[in-house]
């Protein structure tokens, strides 16, 4: 299971303060205004980020958890199909898998970094927006903004000839999954029954069209490359 928000929240609550006031000067570029300069920074920091989790994440968390492990399961599936360069070219603007066990994570003439030993995380959100980050030398971070966010799902027509091959409501399900979804996300998406959205669900896991992957407490289903093909072949 994972950990509580408020345990997650505690490391920064007991942050020096020292090491408080250089943390956030480094995220900001530049010194810190005079009201920052205290002793109860990380206190005062770790209090805004439970107002905003609180208030404005909290309330629709399930569904950005949804998108979020949608989006590892897509990566790992790009993992398995093309290795690190399919799971991670485009992943944010710069990023590029360069071969060798070398990753490139901007485009800013700096110097290579030796990972080695460390741990380095991938984390996706669901602003479109990126940046990476650090823990030096345990920990690196690379955030990027999840790829088919459900907004987007739905927007094209099912083909009318997938439509007429395994029928229109059945296609609308095999057209969704180019992205993981889950069987909640699926009935939202087309306006089908819970019961018939699992009945297309069975036929196209059966036909090999699909497959499925536990992602923490959601199970979500996604085409094979047999779905992929059909989806392309029938324009």
């Amino acid at each position: 299971a994972p950990p509580s928000f408020a345990d997650e929240l505690a490391p920064v609550r007991t942050t020096p303060p020292g090491r408080a006031r250089a943390e956030l000067a480094e995220a900001g570029s530049g010194p810190l205004p005079a009201a920052l300069d205290r002793d109860d920074l990380a206190e005062r920091a770790a209090d805004a980020v439970e107002w905003v989790w609180t208030h404005t994440v909290m309330p629709d968390w399930p569904r950005r958890r949804r998108i979020l492990e949608a989006d590892v399961v897509a990566r790992s599936a790009q993992l398995g199909r093309g290795g690190w360069a399919e799971a991670v070219n485009g992943m944010r603007p710069g990023v590029r898998w360069l071969g060798g066990s070398r990753l490139q994570i901007n485009t800013h003439d700096n110097p290579p970094r030796e990972l080695g030993g460390a741990q380095l995380l991938f984390v996706p959100v669901t602003p479109y927006q990126s940046w990476v980050c650090w823990d030096i030398p345990r920990r690196y971070g690379l955030v990027y903004p999840c790829s088919g966010a459900l907004s987007e799902a739905g927007s094209d027509p099912v083909p009318a000839a997938l439509g007429a091959l395994i029928g229109p409501a059945r296609a609308a399900v095999l057209l969704l999954l180019a992205s993981p979804l889950s069987t909640t996300q699926l009935v939202a998406l087309t306006g089908q029954g819970l019961g018939s959205v699992g009945r297309h669900l069975r036929v196209l896991l059966d036909a090999g069209l699909v497959r499925r992957r536990r992602a923490g407490r959601s199970v979500l289903y996604f085409r094979t490359d047999a779905g992929d093909v059909l989806v392309r072949g029938a324009g």
